[in-house]
């Protein structure tokens, strides 16, 4: 791509072997997402740079910034990025307003021009009563939005973001991710940000890749991902069941012996069956009727919310099922009960492996 950020990343650090290349068009929002020890972040500090990369490279509108094979390597601070740490890293001696001038100074700007626009910026984030204080006079949710005003202030070209509403209080982390949200989309930059939350990335990012043990398994918008996961990691994530097996006619053969009947053919070899958890129907007793997949179960866990509770169920075949409170009482549902689950044929999805 000759404009925008290819990153090609290949580092060993101890047992993880991180191999990930994602392409990042300019003005786009690009969410990476994984487990912990992916190597999210540390996919993220090899982009700024902050990690030498053992293969691949770094390109930035056609211009290599790390390349082991050619020995090419832009520094740090030449790379035009902002960047804003889980940890905030704000410097100790500055003072919040300081803080986030510094980016401004770097640019050359007077001291007098900088502190204004510096001051501007934290209006903005909603800290600018703090612009006096030092970072270990902040809460954590005030310097995760001081650290972030001093990414924006300086308009880099790639603004790369680790977790950067992970210190807000729950209470306000809504509200500052609209904050966010506004300003990603005001900076025509590139944007780049790792994240655990799933809200949070469909929210901020056009697209979603997610990393598992150092590699991509799958890349796409959140409706993407929400219509087609491709492996448990990603199921959960969107709050789905998946298994894996082989289709043939109007079934999937699973592992252990078990099959689900479907509506209609499906692709011959390996797939991807998806069932909603709002699709399964629980009985205490075996059900009538004309459902083609029934088995029993044991309630691991019940998620009860104000208006759905979501059921864990062990068992032949593992699921999950979403039920209303009432259904819940109704049914008597407790960890421990045995319950038999149901589900249509024409309510599994199932896609290609």
């Amino acid at each position: 791509m000759t404009t925008g950020l290819r990153a090609e990343v290949g580092v060993t650090l101890g047992r993880l072997d991180l191999d990930v290349t994602i392409d990042v068009g300019a003005g786009e929002i690009v969410a990476v997402l994984g487990p912990n020890g992916a190597g999210k972040s540390t996919f993220l500090r090899a982009v700024a740079g902050l990690q030498p990369l053992d293969r691949g490279r770094i390109v930035l509108d056609g211009s290599p910034l790390d390349d082991p094979s050619t020995r090419a390597w832009v520094p740090v601070h030449r790379r035009s990025m902002g960047y804003v740490f889980q940890d905030h890293l704000l410097f100790p001696h500055l003072s919040a307003l300081d803080n986030v001038a510094f980016g401004l100074r770097s640019r050359r700007s007077g001291r007098r021009d900088a502190r204004r626009e510096a001051a501007g910026w934290l209006r903005r984030l909603d800290v600018g009563e703090v612009a006096h204080l030092r970072p270990g006079q902040l809460s954590g949710g005030q310097a995760q939005r001081v650290a972030l005003a001093r990414a924006l202030a300086a308009r880099p070209r790639v603004l790369l973001l680790d977790e950067p509403l992970s210190a807000l209080d729950v209470a306000i982390r809504a509200q500052v991710r609209s904050v966010l949200r506004r300003h990603l989309a005001e900076f025509d930059g590139i944007r780049l940000l790792v994240t655990h939350d799933p809200i949070e990335a469909r929210v901020l990012a056009d697209r979603l890749v997610v990393v598992e043990e150092g590699r991509v398994v799958q890349d796409g918008s959140a409706d993407d991902l929400s219509r087609h996961p491709r492996s448990a990691y990603v199921a959960e994530l969107v709050g789905t069941n998946l298994y894996v097996g082989t289709g043939a006619g109007d079934r999937v053969a699973l592992e252990h012996g078990r099959d689900l009947a479907v509506a209609g053919p499906v692709p011959a070899g390996p797939v991807f069956a998806t069932i909603r958890p709002a699709a399964v129907a629980l009985h205490r007793h075996r059900p009538g009727g004309t459902p083609r997949n029934v088995w029993t179960g044991t309630i691991e866990s019940i998620d009860a919310g104000p208006d759905r509770a979501r059921v864990q169920i062990a068992g032949a075949l593992p699921i999950v099922a979403e039920v209303t409170p009432a259904a819940v009482a109704a049914l008597g549902l407790v960890p421990g009960a045995v319950v038999w689950a149901a589900v249509k044929a024409t309510d599994i999805t199932v896609y290609r492996g």
